[in-house]
């Protein structure tokens, strides 16, 4: 399959570019991201019914930990982005050379990262249940389920690596269409290893279906296992198969040298930091939920899964977001990279308050899907509700975000996020968790994204980010 070339051709041209151009280029790139999440999201659907099917008290198990488990999300996914910016910003100038010297040392730098990420989540594995304070009928199946996620944090964080490396070089494409076969596989997966060898009734024809029969735990290996066969697929198309990445007879050393590292750094350093203290947030606010019960605490991971299919195609507009506005600094166009900043933004806005309205009166049937318990169901629905309101800003703060960061404006944007959810969504939940119980967690979680979208639409149109690029010095 070819490399996107629509952004190259617009980079190179000398003559004033239109609208209409950059709408195509912004289209052509953020579409395949979008339906890449949406696919993503759905398969997420489809794991979280299955699992649901074993009960509240697993799908319980598996919420008690997830907040934990975006924590090492977005640590690898910092890791990643230090390294893929400077590629985006190599290959905007056209210095091929560069690029592929950046990424065949991120490779290293990424494994010895995520091998530290990976001790550290094995220590807490353990640990994680008693310091949430969560019942102890939930504590078995968090531990074996966090503790297989920290054993692949390797492999995830190569995925993320490899896949950054291939979107901020134009190519959306290969990405996107891996990760909807990588979420086939987790279905297949978690089909047979989540449940036990039963009687299946087919068209009038009984057989025998093989089932592992690993409940939860099989839930995270049939998910591990597919991101293992998404990396292996992702890496000969990155390290092989591209023209701009292509480590094939590629000279140079491995090793990370000191001004790749401190770039690397400069980029994912706040990003790091900011993702530390957003996930530790969210374990703060899932610790206030726990004491609520089991119900409660699967009523809220049900909504959090519902409630993705809404923000998703705003994180695949973001990734888009990162590559036009990464490679137009190297091509040095501040201009286009503005330009490419908002309109990114309007379309990320368009599609998430779409999706947010139709989610607002689809969401009964999609948690009858989800689970079968009626209590949660009612519970899940109401919550969602509250916040669905808030996504068009919600989608003004993920998309700028990724157009900040192909600038390479990672440190603002952190702190940002940090006041707004330390200062308004903890103490808000806080208190009103204890007044109205769940719902208040989520009337938090709304003021705090609205006033978050009004910080970042103010930095956006500040343009103070347009003034530095981290890689080639200033535009």
């Amino acid at each position: 399959m070819k490399e996107n070339n629509e952004l190259e051709q617009i980079l190179n041209k000398d003559e004033t570019i239109t609208l209409a151009d950059e709408l195509k280029v912004v289209f052509h790139l953020s579409l395949p991201g979008v339906l890449a999440q949406i696919s993503e999201i759905i398969m997420q659907y489809i794991d979280a019914a299955m699992v649901g099917l074993l009960g509240a008290s697993a799908s319980a198990s598996i919420g008690l930990v997830s907040s934990t488990t975006w924590l090492f999300f977005g640590l690898i996914s910092a890791c990643a982005a230090g390294f893929s910016v400077q590629c985006a910003h190599a290959i905007g100038a056209q210095d091929y050379t560069k690029a592929k010297s950046i990424f065949k040392q991120s490779i290293i730098a990424c494994l010895i990262m995520s091998a530290i990420y990976m001790s550290v989540g094995l220590w807490v594995a353990p640990r994680l249940p008693l310091w949430l304070k969560a019942e102890q009928t939930l504590w078995k199946d968090s531990i074996n389920y966090f503790l297989l996620f920290s054993f692949f944090i390797p492999v995830r964080q190569l995925t993320s690596l490899f896949q950054g490396m291939l979107q901020c070089s134009g190519n959306m494409k290969i990405p996107s269409i891996l990760v909807a076969v990588s979420c086939l596989l987790d279905v297949v997966f978690n089909y047979l290893l989540i449940f036990p060898t039963r009687e299946i009734s087919l068209f009038g024809t009984s057989f025998t279906m093989y089932g592992a029969g690993l409940g939860v735990l099989g839930a995270q290996l049939g998910t591990s296992l597919s991101i293992l066969v998404n990396m292996l697929c992702l890496f000969y198309f990155a390290v092989i198969k591209s023209k701009k990445l292509s480590l094939i007879n590629v000279k140079g050393s491995w090793i990370p040298n000191k001004e790749v590292v401190h770039n690397a750094v400069k980029i994912s350093a706040p990003m790091g930091l900011e993702q530390s203290a957003l996930c530790l947030a969210q374990i703060v606010s899932t610790r206030i939920i726990a004491p609520l019960g089991t119900i409660a605490i699967a009523a809220h991971s049900f909504a959090i899964t519902a409630e993705s299919i809404c923000y998703m195609p705003g994180y695949g507009t973001g990734a888009a977001a990162t590559t036009l506005v990464g490679q137009s600094i190297g091509a040095r166009k501040p201009h286009l990279a503005k330009r490419f900043a908002w309109v990114t933004t309007y379309f990320g806005i368009a599609v998430m308050s779409v999706t947010a309205f139709l989610m607002y009166f689809l969401c009964p049937y999609v948690f009858r899907f989800l689970t079968p318990d009626l209590e949660v169901q009612k519970l899940g629905i109401s919550i969602l509700r509250i916040e669905l309101f808030a996504e068009p800003l919600f989608a003004a703060s993920i998309v700028i975000t990724g157009a900040l960061r192909g600038a390479g404006d990672t440190l603002v944007p952190g702190i940002l996020n940090l006041v707004s959810i330390w200062g308004v969504r903890i103490p808000i939940a806080y208190f009103m968790t204890r007044t109205i119980g769940l719902a208040g967690a989520w009337y938090a979680m709304a003021i705090e994204i609205c006033f978050r979208g009004f910080l970042f639409i103010i930095r956006l149109k500040r343009e103070r980010w347009l003034k530095q690029s981290l890689v080639g010095g200033n535009v």
